[in-house]
């Protein structure tokens, strides 16, 4: 038989894990922001990408990464397989503006961030003047620690940009369902790590003499850090101004 002091100390346990429950649920709900333009994107592109995705061994709303290179003005999205990260698609970037390679550095310069960021469900924008868009959270901490100005850096669609990273209308209607997806699948946050090139050592040796270089190198541990030993985004901090990884 169950002491009744048992009893209670059980229930009282199991409501306070279902109110945990619920409020996370009802939080992870409003955090999620639609529109029927949204809506009607992710209605309109779901049965192809969920079929493309079987294809691969890959689930519609598993967890997602992105990475982007400027130089090659691609931006690929990978998607969680077990506990690696398998690449997707590769989409092609319209523009990032007229910048060129290097960081942002302040408001108004028209550069494109290069660095590591990471984006919460709040960051979507559903009701985007360039169609669907996110914001890719800069300036970063370590944007921050080097004095780095800017807002409201997006990957959006439109096919045009002073800054942010733009794709074309379908293409951005693709990336936005699979990430609204693997967030509503439980996905709390992803990452975006933008780069100004791929970062093998042959691109690295061309530019060399680049006023970006240390930087660069900087940003060259996290590509690697990705690619050995297998396929999983490091975890990013900043220590001393600079990015460190785990």
């Amino acid at each position: 038989m169950i002491k009744k002091s048992n009893l209670i100390t059980y229930l009282i346990q199991t409501a306070s894990l279902l109110l945990i429950i619920l409020t996370t649920f009802d939080s992870l709900s409003q955090d999620f922001p639609s529109s029927k333009r949204s809506r009607d994107a992710v209605e309109r592109v779901k049965p192809n990408l969920t079929f493309e995705l079987d294809k691969e061994g890959l689930e519609y709303g598993s967890p997602i990464y992105i990475r982007i290179f400027k130089e090659e003005k691609v931006l690929e999205v990978w998607i969680q397989d077990s506990i690696n990260f398998k690449l997707f698609k590769t989409y092609p970037i319209c523009t990032y503006g007229a910048g060129g390679l290097g960081p942002k550095i302040k408001e108004g310069d028209g550069m494109a961030p290069e660095g590591f960021y990471f984006v919460v469900p709040n960051k979507l924008n559903p009701y985007s003047d360039f169609h669907l868009s996110f914001n890719l959270g800069y300036p970063n901490a370590y944007d921050r620690s080097h004095g780095r100005t800017g807002s409201a850096l997006m990957v959006h669609g439109n096919c045009v940009s002073i800054g942010c990273y733009a794709m074309s209308d379908p293409v951005i209607e693709e990336i936005y369902a699979m990430v609204d997806a693997a967030f509503r699948h439980g996905q709390p946050f992803f990452r975006v790590h933008i780069f100004p090139f791929k970062m093998t050592s042959y691109n690295m040796h061309r530019y060399e003499n680049s006023k970006h270089y240390q930087f660069w190198q900087n940003l060259k541990k996290g590509y690697d850090a990705f690619n050995e030993p297998r396929f999983r985004p490091p975890n990013v901090e900043v220590a001393n101004c600079r990015y460190v990884f785990n």
